[in-house]
């Protein structure tokens, strides 16, 4: 693990989000648990999140939700405009995310964190 320590921001109502979780502590670390949707990232924490993911603000959302469905489908905004939605609308966040150093993964599937494991 990298000095900074490992850190997932979780929902734990997600059964993805638990058993990622679960497979972390499996292989005996302790990351730092951030409940995003009572405590949302600002939006320097999504900046740095999607530079340690290497992905664009728009592959961050969910966009299975209702939210993004009624809201968002068929916009074209730009990467800071989906960083403030995303600030704004934490549900919209995709679930979960797991940052270890200047990695990051999301947990779909669950597995895909052994990733930052090795």
């Amino acid at each position: 693990m990298s000095p900074e320590g490992m850190k997932i921001y979780h929902n734990p109502r997600c059964r993805k989000s638990r058993e990622t979780l679960n497979i972390i502590q499996n292989h005996g670390i302790e990351p730092d648990i951030v409940l995003y949707l009572e405590t949302p990232p600002s939006r320097k924490e999504i900046k740095e999140m999607l530079t340690k993911l290497n992905m664009k603000a728009f592959d961050l959302i969910r966009k299975e939700e209702k939210l993004y469905k009624s809201e968002y489908k068929g916009k074209e905004l730009s990467e800071e405009e989906w960083i403030v939605v995303m600030a704004d609308n934490p549900k919209l966040i995709q679930r979960p995310v797991v940052l270890d150093g200047k990695k990051g993964i999301i947990g779909r599937p669950p597995e895909s964190v052994h990733v930052l494991l090795s």
